[in-house]
């Protein structure tokens, strides 16, 4: 049970909305703690993308997160760019990394061919392109530039080309004061959970609160406290800070909230 229970996740107010949701139907009390922010590589990424998408000629596109769907989309609006780019990636077989990808694609009038059923993450996106027998196609992955090698590596041994683009960096959110009810709480033992949504999401996690609290020690808080993973990369982040979690079997919000619900209640 978590009545009464202080969690928090490592998003924004905005970006936390369901996990918020879900806490309050569970009577917690959440915390929505943002991490990082994006930093655009600019005007410059739209050219950059269309230009790529011309020369390298792409069977497939792959989405890895609806952040990627927004800023690129939201630059060639500003730009005058829309239908160009709507065209240049309808062009192409379309693939999503999860269901809140899609549905950004789609509100851009982008039809997504395939999603992973189950997996959403950079396994689940290597364990669709098996079964999409793309031995010797191209794909282009426009994502962040803080992104792990993973994918492309997975597909490359499974016989696919890719080209990745980075549209925008990560760094820790500059604006900590949105901490301060975490800190004092925390530095008081009185947040029982905290859900790690990405591996960008630790380090600035770590970057944020070590400026209050010493490293050794700030780990120490945490193996008070329920941590969960929302997937393996997000968890050998936490490794490498010596920090104990449970990994989410589902990566997603809900998987990683249920994983908590279940961790706290033993």
């Amino acid at each position: 049970m978590l009545d009464g229970k202080t969690i928090a996740i490592t998003r924004s107010h905005d970006d936390a909305a369901e996990f918020i949701s879900l806490a309050k139907q569970n009577n917690a009390i959440p915390i929505a703690l943002p991490t990082i922010e994006l930093v655009s590589k600019g005007e410059k990424i739209v050219d950059e993308f269309l230009d790529s998408v011309k020369s390298y000629n792409p069977d497939y596109s792959v989405f890895m997160s609806s952040k990627a769907v927004k800023l690129l989309f939201d630059t060639a609006k500003d730009l005058g760019k829309l239908e160009t780019l709507q065209l240049a990636i309808a062009n192409t077989i379309v693939i999503s990394v999860g269901p809140k990808t899609t549905i950004a694609l789609e509100e851009q009038g982008i039809k997504v061919n395939h999603q992973p059923s189950e997996t959403f993450s950079s396994v689940g996106v290597g364990e669709l392109f098996t079964q999409l027998n793309a031995v010797g196609k191209k794909v282009i992955v426009p994502r962040s530039g803080a992104s792990t090698p993973f994918l492309k590596e997975l597909l490359n041994k499974i016989g696919i080309d890719v080209f990745e683009i980075h549209l925008y960096d990560v760094c820790a959110f500059r604006d900590t004061t949105q901490w301060n009810e975490f800190r004092e709480l925390f530095s008081q033992n009185k947040v029982d959970g905290v859900v790690f949504t990405s591996a960008s999401s630790v380090r600035g996690f770590f970057e944020i609160m070590t400026k209050d609290f010493d490293e050794s020690a700030l780990v120490q808080m945490l193996e008070k406290l329920s941590v969960v993973s929302i997937g393996p990369f997000t968890a050998d982040e936490l490794k490498k800070f010596n920090v104990q979690n449970t990994v989410s079997q589902v990566h997603t919000v809900q998987g990683s909230f249920d994983s908590l619900k279940s961790v706290i209640s033993n």
